[in-house]
């Protein structure tokens, strides 16, 4: 079975960084309605476009989908 993307997103938390997509782990594990489960871009960008006013710009989720994708392509 594959690692959802909020699986892998967890992995970047921690209370002391504070580059973007840190601080975007870190908001996320508070997002009560977050697709926790997804593997798929199209649900996850949509949630984060609908629902999530702690992600300043969509680039940076776009670069931790690529983290995402690279990290799975080595497993």
């Amino acid at each position: 079975m594959k690692t959802s993307f909020y699986h892998y997103l967890m992995t970047e938390r921690d209370p002391h960084k504070q580059d973007d997509i840190t601080l975007f782990a870190n908001a996320a594990f508070n997002d009560q309605i977050f697709p926790k489960q997804s593997e798929d871009y199209d649900e996850v960008s949509t949630h984060l476009e609908m629902n999530a006013n702690y992600l300043p710009s969509m680039v940076i989720f776009d670069e931790a989908w690529q983290r995402y994708v690279d990290k799975l392509s080595k497993e």
